[in-house]
């Protein structure tokens, strides 16, 4: 197996997650949030989504999908164009809130797709070009991608565990 296919398998797994998440759902449970302040369905999809599309925008050097299909005036968060959920206060989660979960599924299934063109086409030398110097040690590609899909593994795994929770709409 060729790296390329490991990369393309790992993101494929996000999208199996996040399918079986949205799949049945309503706008209003997914923009519930439990307890009333935790991360909603709709928050944690967009910013594994967001989280996603701008870290392989930054190593690629492609634009980002948010911005080229003009989701931010879409999803009309209400948001800094240039958000992406890290660090987000209570109200900036409250504010993503979903009218449509077929655009959600839609922009998720746009960054899916720029990810797997881009990690199709990479060789193994490339994994090993250092993407962020403000650590100790240097990021690498490798290490960045893996990051990636941690990342929306995990929160793909908190958005399947909120929708198991029983809730009062």
């Amino acid at each position: 197996m060729e790296t390329s296919q490991l990369l393309e398998d790992a993101f494929g797994r996000i999208d199996t997650i996040v399918s079986a998440v949205l799949d049945g759902l309503s706008p209003e449970r997914a923009n519930w949030r439990p307890g009333g302040t935790g991360n909603s369905i709709a928050w944690l999809v967009w910013h594994l989504s967001r989280a996603q599309d701008e870290q392989i925008a930054n190593v690629s050097g492609l634009e980002s999908v948010w911005s080229m299909g003009g989701y931010a005036e879409s999803f009309g968060f209400g948001l800094d164009p240039a958000d992406h959920g890290y660090g987000h206060t209570s109200a900036q989660v409250d504010a993503v809130r979903v009218q449509s979960l077929a655009l959600l599924q839609e922009y998720h299934h746009n960054v899916l797709a720029q990810s797997l063109d881009y990690v199709r086409e990479l060789s193994n030398f490339e994994l090993d070009r250092v993407v962020d110097t403000r650590w100790n040690p240097p990021v690498t590609l490798a290490v960045r991608l893996v990051s990636i899909v941690d990342d929306c593994v995990q929160h793909g795994g908190q958005a399947a565990y909120v929708k198991g929770l029983p809730a009062t709409l």
